[in-house]
Order: C-alpha cells, then structure tokens, then sequence
C-alpha cells in the first residue's frame, strides 16, 4: 500500500490489509485534519479496507465532525461498504 497526501486529498493506492497500513493511514489523516475539517479520500484500487480502517473513519466522521468524501476505484470495494451500508456515511462514490 502506498499512501499520499496533498492539501485535504489523500490518495491511496494498492491493498489495505495490514495493521502497519492502517498506523501510515492513520498519521497520514491525523496530520491533514489538524488543518482541515473537510477531506477527499481517493482509494484507487484496493480491494477491501481492514476494521480498524473502517472504525477509524467513523470516528472521524462522528467523533471529530470530520467531513469525508471518499471516492472508490474498485467495484468489489464499493460493494463491500454499500454492504454494510457505510457508502452514505463515507459519501463513498465509484470513479
């Protein structure tokens, strides 16, 4: 997994799978929102996000009224979360 961010947009790339993926996602977000209370989540082309991933943007969002916007690469992914039922929570659409 390869994680980048610019401004309030983060871009992920490749599979969340691991606990080391979900600590670099987490510094990553923890820095960007100090400065924004709205952010882009691109995640280009994994095919799942782990449960911390998952409990952790929920906590942005309901917590800390963090703003998420978060666009999916991946079909099986954006099937998964429309499984359980998080596509409106995370404002998650398919690009």
């Amino acid at each position: 997994m390869e994680i980048k961010s610019s401004s309030n947009t983060i871009v992920i790339t490749g599979n969340i799978k691991s606990i080391s993926d979900f600590s670099e996602i987490k510094n990553i977000i923890d820095g960007v929102v100090v400065q924004h209370k709205k952010i882009t989540i691109i995640v280009e082309d994994s095919l799942s996000v782990t449960s911390s991933v998952i409990g952790y943007f929920n906590k942005l969002i309901l917590k800390d009224k963090i703003n998420i916007d978060m666009k999916i690469g991946n079909d099986q992914l954006m099937h998964l979360l429309n499984d359980l039922n998080l596509t409106s929570t995370f404002r998650a659409r398919k690009i």
